[in-house]
């Protein structure tokens, strides 16, 4: 028996390719699937099971093209209503795997199709749980999301969450291996753990959601208090997971490189979106006027979700040498499948073609202890609001990246203000939102908070009530 958890790190994603006697199944694959025939392919094994946890929202699963493509049914819990052929199965129903039986667990409450999978060895014992956004490490699946579709509200939901924890999960034996869906960085979550394999066991013990005695009503309180609201992107890709989509593959086909004039043109004529997806000094050092910074080697789609409402907004992008169809890729993940092309050869090939670009002004942290010891300073801190009550540079207010446009009539129209977050990846992105909406006048601070807290600039964590409005 094989049982590997593929982890996408910017998606906190978990999927599993589980293999036994010359069958596998493959447990919430992403939306490109040749990795998984390929796997299998080269173990002689047959794709035999493709198993969804529930309808994702923060990324679009790849069970419909894998289906497609290896012959394999595409199993969903009870409830689950799609426009495909897929096989709904029963609360208890057992799939047979070569040596080993997968059991599907109804564990309604994060949606009401969720669903996990119980692998019992060839011996009939309980090994592992594939819980998806059921159970988390740390944490469980936040109830709000599902309202709508399910007719419910979230306390609703979480009142059914707690019961399918209480009768269907918790009476494991400890030992049992527990395979989450996702881990820190998820929005599906609020307190997950870096750790990505745990057990039922440990859970119990560190888990809030799992303590013992917790009533019914306690666990409606905690599991629903402090949710950030959900990015806008959410219901769109439950929507594509529900009813399908286009082939991950024919996307990337269908984008177009660009030479610096024709990319240009297009931005004109469709009024696509410039997406600047390289490193933010790259970015702060150059960049065409009014592109958006998001950098493809940070918390990527989540970011594009957060910030880029419409998922079928034209895009054109600007990557990194090489990067081109990873960036397509990681894009369409998430729904967001309307990339028209790129610019071929990357930004040099704009400055090349001797066309306008822009730039960010930026200074050190030390710089910045200097500067606010001559003359008090506009600055803002774009971190989230756990960050900022954690520790701040006194005096300075909170206007969370998350929440940018509640505080744009904060920002000075024309003195020089400084931006600053925990490493200096949201405060470009910040910046480059900001200088498309016509402020220039900003300042980026290299190295964020973490620069700072080497300065002597003075912190605090005291939390002014009205700051995190």
């Amino acid at each position: 028996m094989v049982i590997e958890q593929i982890y996408t790190g910017c998606l906190a994603q978990g999927a599993y390719y589980i293999e036994s006697n010359g069958e596998v199944a493959i447990i919430d694959p992403l939306r490109e699937v040749q990795p998984y025939i390929d796997k299998a392919t080269l173990k002689n094994a047959k794709i035999k099971y493709i198993f969804e946890t529930h309808f994702h929202a923060d990324f679009v699963s790849g069970h419909v093209t894998l289906a497609e493509k290896s012959g394999a049914p595409i199993i969903f819990g009870p409830n689950a209503n799609t426009s495909f052929e897929a096989h709904i199965a029963k609360d208890g129903e057992v799939f047979q795997l070569g040596d080993i039986t997968i059991t599907l667990l109804h564990t309604p409450g994060h949606t009401m199709e969720s669903s996990c999978y119980l692998l019992k060895d060839k011996n009939g014992k309980d090994c592992a749980l594939f819980s998806g956004d059921t159970l988390f490490l740390g944490d469980v699946g936040r109830p709000d999301l599902a309202q709508k579709a399910a007719n419910m509200t979230t306390e609703q939901l979480a009142g059914i969450l707690y019961d399918s924890l209480r009768t269907k999960v918790m009476t494991l034996a400890d030992d049992v291996i527990v395979y989450p869906a996702h881990g820190a960085g998820s929005a599906c979550g609020k307190n997950l753990s870096k750790e990505t394999i745990g057990t039922i066991g440990e859970q119990k013990q560190v888990n809030y959601a799992l303590r013992a005695n917790m009533t019914k009503a306690e666990f409606i309180e905690e599991v629903t208090d402090g949710l950030s609201p959900p990015p806008s992107y959410f219901p769109m890709n439950a929507k594509l997971n529900r009813e399908g989509y286009e082939n991950v593959e024919d996307i990337i086909k269908e984008a177009v490189a660009y030479d610096a004039t024709t990319f240009e043109l297009v931005a004109n004529e469709t009024e696509a979106l410039i997406l600047d997806v390289r490193h933010q000094e790259d970015f702060g050092k150059g960049h065409i006027p009014k592109s958006i910074f998001i950098g493809i080697d940070g918390l990527f789609a989540p970011w594009v979700g957060t910030l880029i409402i419409d998922v079928k907004q034209p895009l054109l992008l600007v990557t990194p040498y090489g990067r081109e169809e990873e960036s397509i890729l990681r894009l369409a993940r998430v729904g967001y499948d309307n990339t028209l092309g790129y610019l071929k050869g990357g930004f040099e090939t704009w400055k090349n073609a001797g066309l306008e670009y822009d730039t960010v002004n930026s200074v050190t942290a030390k710089m910045l202890e200097d500067i606010m010891e001559e003359e008090e300073v506009p600055i803002f801190d774009v971190r989230r609001p756990n960050e900022y009550a954690a520790e701040h540079i006194e005096g300075v207010p909170s206007a969370p990246l998350d929440f940018l446009n509640e505080h744009l009539a904060e920002f000075p129209k024309e003195e020089s203000f400084y931006l600053h977050c925990a490493g200096g990846y949201r405060s470009m992105i910040t910046a480059s939102i900001l200088k498309a909406r016509g402020y220039h006048n900003l300042v980026n601070v290299l190295g964020g908070f973490a620069e700072i807290k080497k300065t002597g600039i003075k912190t605090t964590n005291y939390v002014c009530p009205s700051t995190l409005k």
